[in-house]
Formats: structure tokens, C-alpha cells, sequence
């Protein structure tokens, strides 16, 4: 585990030897897991310091999509909703229904929120790239304005306020 400042707070970074486990605001309902937490003083991770370059580059504006071997728990429909998250482009919005659509049952907007909102390693997996289908910036782990912040870092509200 390692914690990493950015402009949006303090986040929280949790790894296995070979995979980028999890991604923390202050604010997170679900992690990091208490027995992470113990280990924060263990040995250095290249998938951590890999973690922490590549999130830095972001929020300094020079990277615009990860590079990182990913091992987040979830259900096997939690990892397609996740998996199309990381084919939301830098900049770009979509709605939890049009995800739901394209994943193959337009009526699993519902299921696909609670996916999105159970992501564990936000930013990574930009959960924040999803909006409501009227253009509401709608639930987020990190708070509403952590959301915002990170949609006006790629440009993403100004696309949609055009």
C-alpha cells in the first residue's frame, strides 16, 4: 500500500506482487481492505511506483490512458461493466443505459450503476466518465466534486456544455 497526494486529495493505492488491486479517496465506501491497511510499511512494489508514475503523469497532464496490470475483486458482470469503463476514451462521457446497451440488455442500467459505483480502482478505470442519460454528473465514490474535477481536467464538461 502507498499513498500518493494528488490535486483531488490523498488516494490510496493497494497492489498484489503482480497487480494494481485498488485505487482510494478518503471518502471510498469500500476499501482499502483493513489488512492492506497493516501493511503499509512492507516492502517497495514496482506495480505501486508504476501506480504512482502513471497517475502523476495524469493529473499533470501528460497521460491520457493507463498501463498497468489490474486485479480487482468483483463478479464476472462486474468486470465486463468494468472492462468496457477502460474503452470510455480520456475526454469522452457515456451514460450508465447507453453501457448497459452495448453490454447486450438496455433495461440493466440499474445493475451497471451499482458496478460502476463498486469500481475499486477508480480513475484507472474511469469510472468518472459515466453521467446520467440528461447530462447529470450523477454518484461517485470520491464525491461529486471529485468527479467534476476530474471531467473538467480532460475536458469532458466542456464537451458536454457545447
Amino acid at each position: 500500500m502507498t499513498r500518493l497526494a494528488t490535486p483531488i486529495g490523498e488516494l490510496t493505492l493497494t497492489a498484489s506482487e503482480t497487480a494494481l488491486t485498488g485505487v482510494y479517496f478518503p471518502t471510498s465506501r469500500h476499501g482499502p481492505p483493513p489488512i492492506v491497511a497493516a501493511d503499509e510499511n512492507g516492502p517497495p512494489s514496482d506495480i505501486l511506483a508504476r501506480a504512482r508514475q502513471q497517475l502523476a503523469e495524469y493529473f499533470a497532464r501528460a497521460r491520457m490512458t493507463f498501463d498497468l496490470p489490474l486485479a480487482a475483486a468483483g463478479t464476472e458482470f462486474e468486470h465486463r461493466v468494468w472492462d468496457y469503463l477502460r474503452t470510455i476514451p480520456f475526454g469522452a462521457t457515456t451514460s450508465y443505459g447507453e453501457i448497459a446497451r452495448r453490454l447486450g440488455d438496455a433495461r440493466n442500467a440499474r445493475a451497471v450503476g451499482a458496478a460502476n459505483g463498486k469500481n475499486p480502482i477508480p480513475i484507472i478505470v474511469p469510472c468518472h466518465r459515466v453521467i446520467g442519460a440528461n447530462g447529470d454528473l450523477t454518484g461517485f465514490g470520491g464525491g461529486i466534486d471529485r468527479k467534476r474535477w476530474l471531467l473538467e481536467h480532460e475536458g469532458a464538461l466542456l464537451a458536454l456544455r457545447l
